[in-house]
């Protein structure tokens, strides 16, 4: 594991829970790196551990990040990932990374090793979809290791997942985790397309107020319900000045209480938001 995640410390812990969030495919709104990053601010987490970018990723599909100024080079920043640790309250680790592109295997065998040798028995992976949607829904689905995690997740009006396709880093944790037995579960929030460039400050209240009543801690979301508000209005005042971005969310609306999505796929032009909202 030496060669693949950089250690300083390793923390002594109590039962700590793992979330981990990730950059990438999973990711439509940033709700899941940006969750986890809004939790680490919250809780004060600490740095112990970051992953080496060289093992699990290439550079010339996750470029690094270059800080130039004058002609010279001030920084570099590589993909890769970090683990933060927290004892406000509940301890918990954090992992906020980009998703790698190689050695998936590896990369969950390093992290599920730092779970292990830290206490860790809960893992929650976070993961957020663009989907047929409106930006008033606070819809969850997720996946388990246990029906009975599932039958707690349903209390919470969380969706089980029915899917078959391409999958994520996610559904490889999920995998590998069980077979060491691990309670796992992925929650994933589902994002309207037409919000894209955008934060949902709404969905990500929703997640953080869910986890923590799943992982039995607090973490104040006043500041992002308060957000939301603003920016709700802000997307109502859009709505309200385009005929095209109105007829779109009614056909959503009909759809959802119909229960098919069938209806939007007439439009051929998706209405992003970054286009009329002021920058944030």
């Amino acid at each position: 594991m030496e060669e693949s995640i950089t250690i300083d410390y390793l923390p002594k812990l109590n039962d700590p829970l793992f979330i981990a969030g990730f950059d990438g495919w999973g990711n439509a709104l940033d709700i899941s790196r940006g969750m986890v990053d809004y939790m680490i601010r919250k809780k004060n987490a600490k740095l112990f551990a970051k992953i080496d970018p060289d093992i699990f990723y290439r550079f010339d599909e996750n470029r690094p990040l270059v800080d130039i100024e004058n002609g010279l080079i001030k920084k570099i920043y590589p993909p890769g990932g970090f683990f933060y640790v927290t004892s406000e309250g509940r301890d918990i680790i954090f992992m906020k990374a980009t998703e790698p592109n190689l050695r998936w295997f590896h990369f969950v065998d390093n992290m599920l090793s730092i779970c292990q040798r830290t206490g860790v028995k809960t893992i929650i992976g976070l993961g957020s979809m663009y989907d047929n949607v409106l930006h008033t829904d606070t819809i969850v689905s997720a996946l388990a290791s246990s029906e009975e995690l599932l039958a707690k997740l349903r209390e919470k009006n969380v969706i089980s997942i029915n899917y078959k396709g391409p999958g994520s880093i996610h559904s490889t944790i999920q995998y590998e985790a069980k077979k060491r037995g691990f309670d796992c579960l992925n929650l994933w929030c589902h994002c309207p397309y037409y919000l894209q460039g955008t934060t949902h400050f709404g969905l990500l209240s929703h997640l953080g107020t869910l986890l923590s009543s799943l992982g039995g801690f607090e973490l104040d979301t006043e500041d992002l319900e308060n957000s939301w508000k603003e920016l709700s209005k802000q997307i109502q005042g859009v709505i309200d000045n385009n005929p095209e971005l109105q007829g779109m969310i009614n056909d959503l609306r009909k759809a959802k209480v119909k229960g098919s999505w069938d209806a939007i796929n007439k439009h051929e032009k998706i209405i992003h938001l970054e286009d009329f909202l002021k920058p944030r």
